[in-house]
């Protein structure tokens, strides 16, 4: 009897730790067409004045302690300078995960419609067991211990070209790892770089109707690097949005988005299982909101 408890014990870790692995692997999709500071700190503030964005991204399984991810972003573009605040927190069975960024960019015009940036985020990342969900001992010195470590200093560094409605990009994050490889041992799933290239060009000439087809490139730890390409049709002048990207991890985003009135955005996207995956879940929901509050 017991060995088949922690036979099934073994198994649910096994699927949870797959389940995380997933969620790396397919990122909150804001980053890709509503809100591109999520993966580059160098478009903090690249628009005049205050954005405020939230996200949510649930993995659409019934197995207890799946994962979810919150984020919280706020940028202010005032002249050539973007000031930012990025907080993402990772769920994941009994694990938390909290990142807080603070980050400054420069956006250099380099001729009409033509401009070069460059972002960093600087701040903290902690890991952490939720020692109220275990289901056992919460006196066990195993989990006290983990929760022992101290919250360490950790960044984002990404540079950007825009002309016009071309935009290319790069980033790397989590850059504590990168200089300290050390911390990183043993771990996976762990971003380690992020490029992408999009073009929004018109279909109309009242620029009722735009097309942003995009390819992106990301390299994560422990695993092969993915590829994501699709695009954006936006119609109604800009107002209503409809997305699809394709993943080389064999699964897909779809995505449905509102942009009123210059200064609401709302943002859904259903991003299918990996192949990987398949089994152990069916996809995963996000939702996005946002505000410009104005220069």
């Amino acid at each position: 009897m017991k060995r088949n408890l922690y036979t099934h014990i073994l198994a649910l870790a096994m699927v949870l730790i797959a389940l995380r692995a997933g969620a790396q692997l397919g990122p909150m999709s804001a980053q890709y067409f509503q809100n591109p500071y999520l993966a580059n700190p160098a478009m903090a503030g690249v628009n005049q004045g205050l954005e405020v964005s939230l996200g949510y991204r649930s993995q659409w399984t019934k197995i207890p302690g799946a994962p979810e991810q919150q984020a919280l972003t706020l940028g202010y573009g005032k002249n050539r300078t973007g000031w930012g605040i990025n907080l993402y927190l990772d769920r994941a069975g009994l694990q938390r995960q909290l990142r807080a960024l603070a980050s400054y960019a420069y956006h250099l015009p380099i001729s009409t419609g033509q401009a070069l940036h460059f972002g960093l985020s600087v701040g903290i990342s902690q890991q952490r067991l939720s020692l109220e969900d275990v289901q056992g001992r919460p006196d066990d010195l195993s989990a006290q211990r983990y929760n022992d470590r101290e919250a360490y200093l950790d960044g984002d560094f990404g540079i950007a070209y825009t002309y016009n409605g071309f935009r290319l990009e790069a980033a790397l994050p989590n850059l504590d790892r990168l200089l300290r490889s050390n911390r990183g041992n043993g771990l996976v799933d762990v971003a380690t770089f992020y490029a992408a290239a999009g073009y929004r060009l018109d279909l109309t000439t009242d620029q009722n109707m735009q097309l942003e087809p995009k390819v992106a490139y990301r390299g994560v730890k422990g695993f092969d690097s993915v590829v994501d390409a699709g695009a954006a049709f936006w119609f109604e002048d800009g107002q209503l949005m409809l997305s699809v990207l394709y993943h080389s991890s064999k699964s897909a985003t779809f995505g449905l988005g509102m942009d009123l009135k210059g200064k609401y955005r709302v943002m859904a996207t259903y991003t299918t299982q990996t192949s990987a995956l398949g089994s152990y879940a069916n996809g995963s929901f996000e939702l996005g909101l946002g505000i410009r509050l104005g220069k």
